[in-house]
């Protein structure tokens, strides 16, 4: 079972009982030590199904799950539960959500969902764009829902007149979110904490259904993720936490690297092992790596070691502006590709915000060298996905608001915008969903005759569609489906010509695809269940970051979108003062740069052979030229944060060097 395995991860796999905190550096094979200590568990005679494992991204839950069964036999149902956070919280919502107001089948809004609310919620309470924009309200109450505040209490915590409008909105939003009996993603785990709070028979009976806790990437933990954890595991207090201080670069989301730093003291009698073997990077890109974190103080004191000695000194470049910068940046690539040495994918160029790949695309079209940007449009964003995902949810939940709105009349059916406007108001006056106002003869008695049949006309396609899916769900009913509706019909309509026809449609195949792969893994496929899952990988951009992967191309990415990835050759370019660490974080300092140091850090750890840093000496803001200052991050790496003047520029303007 401990094959392969060094002292460190032999030691966190055969710690069978009790708290335990695993620090696991960069690169040093904590997934590895994940699986094989829940296939360890089970070989010790723990029940599989007793084991729960959470994580964050799809992708991680799916990577455990066929690495424990590759260690151990067992059958599909009586394996462990390895899902990740919301996933989770779903689950315990179709089983307890009811003791809330929320129906078993309550629908997961998506983003774009989330901001139709907004707007609707703003037009209510009167609100213009110029006071506050509907993804202004959308930021903030995800905001606050992630630091666990409740709409009843973003009064007392809001600061602006803007934050006390939004206070306003979000608790109208909630209520609109319970009218239509929706959640969005963020009320996965608020919710959960809600029911374990109020209802500490319900905490119990979820925290009893399982003797193992494990959690991966604890450092990424928010508020409500380490609440949940906290009830999970009160009782039993077997519970690992596998993580890594130095790489928890999530504040912006609520994350708290303080759970993992105070973990010893939240479990009294934890074991704690370091993993600081480092099976990616050479030794010269560690050194740099190790000295740069060293400059944060409230961390753990732990080292990374090479397990390959040796490699090429990191080289940090100085550019006359940024179009210099992206020009020698592809030409160094160029020439790396055009003699064989690399090929495309091998290659990285990492940077801090979203503004900066345009000039290195640019360069990258001229030298006609592939690439792609990671975490760009996600498919389930395309406007015919959401249409027919939008039809799926309406037969699921038809009180499903944004949803119905979204389709009511598309392809058209003679239910004009203003008669749904009609509908709606009403629907809000009553605080009910607009499906039951639909259901009143009375209301409809006063719409004009085509209208009121066109109404009548839909609601018989809404039943009898839900017919067709009460039991299961599979391709061929869903073709049915959309052959019902004149889909094809309403693709048509919308393309210019053949090609952008094909293309849509070819998006609308996608979903009749998913379905298949779908039904093909499920014991019992439902409706529902696919909706879930697509919900939750809607949410988890590492699906479309796979996709993009799999192509022969130079990676465009920011530096949080790279963590947990790895590649032979990386520029992190941009090192400069306001970019790197940001300037948000230099007007508060403190914990807001240690945060950019880490990220930093975890830019360094993603390069395996070579790695260059990059700089310019002046960049174009609003047409005019600025001088940069060099990030106090290449001063630290390099040895001389004490002395920045030592790091010089030469006459030319650009100045070459080894860290």
């Amino acid at each position: 079972m401990d094959a392969g395995l060094n002292d460190a991860q032999r030691k966190a796999v055969n710690t069978l009982t009790g708290p335990m905190l695993v620090l696991a550096g960069a690169g040093s094979g904590k997934t590895r030590v994940v699986t094989f200590r829940i296939a360890n568990l089970i070989k010790h005679g723990i029940r599989a199904s007793r084991i729960l494992a959470v994580t964050f991204t799809n992708k991680a839950a799916m990577e455990m799950k066929h690495r424990v069964g590759e260690l151990i036999s067992l059958a599909p149902d009586e394996g462990p539960e390895i899902s990740t956070f919301h996933s989770l919280c779903v689950r315990i919502l179709r089983r307890q959500g009811h003791h809330l107001g929320y129906p078993p089948k309550f629908t997961i809004m998506d983003a774009s969902d989330q901001a139709s609310t907004c707007r609707k919620v703003l037009r209510e309470i009167r609100v213009s764009d110029s006071t506050l924009r509907p993804r202004d309200l959308q930021y903030l109450i995800s905001h606050w829902k992630n630091r666990g505040i409740r709409p009843n209490e973003a009064g007392a915590v809001a600061i602006s007149d803007k934050e006390h409008i939004a206070a306003v909105g979000y608790r109208r939003y909630q209520d609109e979110l319970q009218r239509c009996g929706s959640v969005d993603f963020d009320d996965l785990l608020l919710l959960v904490d809600d029911l374990f709070r109020l209802y500490p028979v319900i905490r119990e009976q979820e925290a009893a259904r399982f003797d193992h806790l494990l959690v991966d990437e604890y450092q990424d933990t928010n508020a409500i993720q380490y609440n949940i954890v906290k009830s999970l595991a009160d009782q039993h207090r077997n519970i690992c936490v596998v993580g890594d201080d130095d790489q928890s670069i999530y504040g912006f989301r609520g994350s708290e690297v303080q759970h993992i730093l105070n973990f010893p003291k939240d479990w009294r009698g934890a074991t704690e092992i370091r993993l600081e073997a480092n099976y990616r990077s050479v030794a010269s890109i560690l050194e740099l790596a190790n000295t740069l974190i060293a400059y944060n103080t409230n961390r753990y004191d732990k080292v990374l070691r090479p397990a390959r000695p040796g490699g090429k000194r990191p080289r940090i470049e100085q550019f006359k502006d940024e179009d210099v910068e992206a020009e020698e940046v592809v030409k160094s690539i160029a020439i790396q590709i055009a003699r064989g040495i690399r090929n495309p994918r091998e290659i990285a160029i990492l940077f801090r915000t979203n503004e900066q790949p345009r000039v290195f695309e640019q360069e990258l079209r001229k030298q006609d060298i592939p690439y792609v940007i990671l975490g760009s449009k996600s498919f389930f964003d395309r406007k015919e996905v959401k249409d027919v995902v939008s039809y799926l949810r309406i037969v699921s939940n038809p009180n499903d608001e944004p949803s119905m709105r979204r389709i009511i009349n598309s392809p058209p059916r003679g239910i004009s915008n203003a008669t749904t406007k009609k509908l709606v108001d009403v629907a809000t006056y009553r605080g009910v969903s607009l499906w039951q106002v639909m259901q009143d003869e009375e209301v409809l008695k006063g719409l004009p005759v085509p209208a009121r049949d066109a109404i009548r006309n839909f609601k018989e396609l809404v039943v009898e569609s839900q017919q067709l899916f009460v039991d299961s769900i599979d391709e061929h009913k869903v073709q049915t489906y959309l052959g019902k509706i004149r889909y094809e019909k309403e693709v048509e309509r919308n393309s210019k010509d053949e090609q952008e026809r094909d293309m849509r449609w070819a998006s609308v195949e996608e979903v009749v695809n998913a379905v298949g792969s779908f039904t093909a893994k499920q014991k019992t496929p439902s409706l529902e269940k696919f909706l879930e899952e697509i919900a939750l990988a809607a949410s988890d951009l590492e699906e479309d970051k796979d996709k993009q992967l799999e192509k022969d191309a130079v990676a465009l990415l920011t530096l949080h979108a790279s963590k947990g990835l790895e590649y032979p050759v990386v520029y992190m370019v941009g090192l400069e003062e306001g970019i790197l660490p940001h300037k948000r974080s230099l007007s508060e300092e403190g914990e807001a740069v240690n945060e950019e140091r880490r990220l930093a850090y975890v830019g360094v750890t993603r390069a395996q052979d070579e790695l260059t840093l990059s700089m310019s000496q002046t960049r174009r803001k609003w047409g005019r030229l600025y001088e940069q200052i060099p990030s106090r991050f290449l001063f630290e790496m390099i040895g001389q944060a004490d002395n920045p003047n030592t790091y010089k520029r030469n006459k030319a303007g650009k100045a070459k060097g080894r860290a």
